[in-house]
């Protein structure tokens, strides 16, 4: 058996409200509030990574002293749902995401950051 993809760990400064953020983004819930940590993850598969097969993962905030300085080597893709591309653009920058420029030029995607300045992509195709 492959290891399976469970957790994506994000250092931040504010744990809790980068966790909200993304509560909103995705649809997931707070799992779990430690010191400085705080887990959000799916309501539909609350027991994740204890489960065989593919799950969705969850996401771990935890608070470090320094900020961001650099153009993110690794970052999430979201695919609107219920909606087209440019109204779920709206509705993130609305949860306080902006537009970031990476350089990625004239594509099918759009670049934006998280409250914390973490670009994520919001792709054209609606996937359930």
């Amino acid at each position: 058996m492959a290891s399976k993809f469970t957790e994506l760990a994000i250092d931040c400064a504010d744990p809790r409200g980068l966790a909200r953020f993304w509560c909103a983004v995705l649809g997931y819930e707070v799992q779990d509030e430690g010191d400085g940590i705080v887990i959000i993850g799916s309501p539909e598969v609350p027991e994740g990574k204890n489960r065989p097969g593919p799950v969705p993962p969850t996401l771990t905030f935890a608070q470090v002293p320094e900020g961001k300085t650099l153009k993110n080597r690794l970052h999430i893709d979201v695919n609107p749902t219920d909606r087209e591309q440019d109204e779920e653009v709206r509705r993130l920058l609305d949860l306080g995401a902006r537009h970031a420029d990476v350089g990625q030029g004239e594509q099918s995607w759009v670049v934006l950051a998280d409250p914390e300045g973490n670009e994520f992509c919001v792709l054209a195709g609606r996937r359930p």
